[in-house]
């Protein structure tokens, strides 16, 4: 199993195709798996490399204080593991918040990247989430906090049942206080006086139903030459909830920035 241990942090991470580099970061409270349509379409034109945050899935979990720009310098660490000199790079939710901070500070290396949720600021909820991983706890709160980030049709669907299930499954290898650490380092970081100076190409998605809709057409407004687009029928977590579509907006854009493979690798 491949870790990449650049900040002392054991970082999980997963391989897949051939091609130009693609790194994908999931969102609270996910896992890499948040990805796996994705990772399957993609991975016939790209590198795919998909990361388990701190906090997430095979990672380490720490309980100890962190920022945000850890987390990100966590995915740095995978890409110098992986000798990635460029990238795409996309991100759900807190993903997206690393994204527009590695997009900020490492133009050099992110051709493009892709925001799914794309709030700049620190986002809202973030006393009752931690409150609901450390208080109420994962056993109770996790299904509930999936099913808030899916649009109603989705979550009561067989389809949407397995699949938020799916996640609820790997409670047993999560921590409520290293979740709790995600949302602290979310909620201190506030990159919306920086996003005017985004060099990146930035594609910013949203649900129809999306609680961070806001937050991502303010982002969108603010990024210079950024598109925005919105995903019908969808909640926060777009991309596995009709991946077809979420797809299909990814390739028009990667398109149009000429960074999408005419044929599979």
């Amino acid at each position: 199993m491949p870790y990449s241990t650049a900040n002392g942090i054991k970082i999980y991470y997963e391989t897949s195709g051939e091609g130009f580099p693609f790194v994908m970061v999931h969102a609270n409270p996910f896992d890499h798996n948040l990805w796996m349509y994705q990772i399957a379409r993609f991975s016939t034109f790209f590198k795919v490399i998909a990361v388990d945050i701190r906090g997430y899935g095979r990672s380490d979990k720490p309980a100890t204080p962190f920022s945000l720009k850890d987390m990100a310098d966590d995915v740095l660490g995978v890409c110098r593991d992986q000798g990635i000199k460029e990238a795409i790079l996309a991100g759900v939710s807190v993903g997206s918040g690393m994204a527009i901070l590695l997009g900020l500070d490492h133009p050099e290396i992110f051709k493009a990247i892709i925001l799914v949720g794309g709030s700049s600021g620190g986002g809202g909820s973030i006393d009752e989430r931690i409150h609901g991983y450390t208080k109420i706890g994962i056993e109770k709160y996790h299904i509930r906090h999936l099913r808030e980030l899916v649009a109603p049709d989705f979550a009561d669907s067989k389809l949407g049942a397995y699949l938020l299930n799916t996640f609820v499954e790997r409670d047993p290898w999560l921590s409520g206080q290293s979740i709790g650490q995600i949302f602290r380092a979310r909620g201190g970081t506030d990159m919306t006086p920086r996003l005017a100076s985004m060099k990146v190409p930035t594609l910013v998605i949203n649900g129809e139903y999306d609680n961070s809709l806001k937050g991502g057409k303010l982002t969108a407004s603010l990024i210079p030459g950024a598109v925005h687009k919105i995903l019908p029928k969808t909640g926060h977590a777009c991309n596995i909830e009709d991946p077809a579509g979420f797809d299909e907006l990814v390739i028009e854009f990667l398109r149009a920035k000429n960074l999408m493979p005419s044929s599979p690798s």
